[in-house]
């Protein structure tokens, strides 16, 4: 069936919060996908940051095949191999001793766990402290998080109190927190806005602010974390130790997974019966997982990430584009109201990226990306500005960017 048939089929039964896509993708290998119509793509958004070793990779597929074959599902009445292996090998990236993992499903439930675990370890305190212009989930809890107020205003009030504050201003954040504030809750990179990184020295302020009140800080590593930026939690680079890191996305390498780590008092902080999930910690997501863990350390992907993020970035950088951001994961800041246009003119091209607003052009490929694929697109770069920048003039590209699509 054509594009314009299963069109027409979702909007006949989906939800209409997604509005209608304009692709119908039926398969994938590598860094590219092909659509119903037989059409590749290079895949620059890799699923909004999440499959990180591209499509059907052999260790995801052998992993996820081996274990469905064994056991798909026990619930967490009982225990499952791959997820303690998981939640072992969290710990020990994460490098903090006596660290505690609660497992899930993607990366709003993980904040949903971060916001129960300071609640319980910080008795009597209510009050969050977050970004604005921050994203942290769909779900009432993350949604309180959330720095969008496009997003939260039909939805409140919320059962916790959350003040916003200007992202990277230290000064800011530190009069913000005090003793009445339970949990500073941040991306080390806002990702929904356009892939804005803070100032240097910023996170460390946040550690000190949240040390010196008695709060606890919190760090939504879900899209920066797992080898994004080329580390495996783009807060390492500044030497902090958060109490609790949320991760998501890219940890599953296309199937569904998310975690809470806490450490410190937050570790202990939740008891039996404080929290669950149905399907937190599932076999076959766990070990889909530890698949992708184990690749980008084979690999070395974290040093590819370093090295060709850095190249890329010098590529892209052309008359009216700025680029930035780490890794791969960056953004193309373009004139406000082009970022649309762009998406549609690069996927009329054969390049699948995103506008997560008008004047910012989200990159996020699989951390696979190879060196040609990147300068494929950086060379197709300034043909896709012309039609861009043509389309704008002949009245404009609608594209739903407010959406974002990252979290249900």
């Amino acid at each position: 069936m054509s594009t314009a048939v299963w069109q027409q089929r979702w909007d006949a039964v989906m939800a209409r919060n997604y509005g209608t896509p304009p692709l119908v993708l039926v398969s994938g290998s590598g860094c590219v996908v092909r659509d119903v119509e037989g059409r590749d793509y290079l895949d620059l958004l890799a699923g909004i940051a999440v499959n990180v070793l591209g499509h059907a990779h052999p260790a995801v597929v052998a992993a996820v095949s081996e274990q469905v074959a064994r056991i798909a599902h026990t619930s967490n009445l009982y225990v499952n191999e791959r997820a303690v292996e998981l939640a072992e090998r969290l710990v020990g990236i994460l490098g903090v001793p006596d660290t505690r993992v609660f497992l899930c499903n993607d990366g709003t439930t993980a904040n949903e766990a971060a916001i129960k675990t300071v609640l319980r370890a910080q008795p009597g305190r209510r009050r969050f402290v977050a970004a604005e212009h921050s994203f942290h989930g769909r779900s009432l809890g993350a949604l309180a998080l959330t720095g969008k107020e496009a997003a939260r205003a039909p939805f409140g009030p919320y059962g916790i109190e959350v003040t916003h504050i200007p992202y990277g201003d230290a000064d800011a954040l530190a009069g913000a927190v005090d003793e009445t504030v339970a949990a500073v809750v941040l991306e080390p990179t806002l990702g929904e806005a356009g892939v804005v990184p803070p100032p240097d020295g910023y996170l460390k302020a946040a550690r000190a602010a949240c040390d010196n009140a008695g709060a606890l800080l919190v760090l939504d590593e879900i899209q920066s974390g797992i080898g994004r930026t080329g580390a495996w939690f783009a807060h390492q680079r500044e030497g902090i130790v958060a109490d609790m890191v949320t991760l998501a996305k890219g940890l599953g390498g296309g199937l569904p997974i998310g975690a809470c780590l806490a450490t410190g008092r937050a570790a202990e902080a939740l008891q039996k019966g404080d929290h669950g999930s149905t399907f937190g910690g599932n076999p076959v997501a766990c070990a889909a997982a530890l698949a992708v863990l184990d690749t980008i350390e084979k690999d070395n992907l974290l040093d590819h990430v370093t090295a060709l993020g850095d190249t890329w970035a010098a590529q892209l950088a052309k008359p009216g584009v700025g680029v930035r951001g780490r890794g791969l994961w960056l953004a193309l800041v373009v004139d406000d109201g082009l970022a649309p246009a762009i998406e549609k003119a690069a996927r009329d091209a054969g390049f699948l990226v995103n506008a997560t607003g008008p004047d910012a052009v989200r990159l996020a490929p699989p951390l696979v990306l190879t060196a040609a694929e990147a300068t494929a697109f950086a060379d197709a770069l300034p043909s896709i500005l012309d039609a861009a920048a043509d389309a704008v003039s002949v009245g404009g590209v609608k594209t739903d960017v407010a959406a974002g699509g990252s979290r249900p």
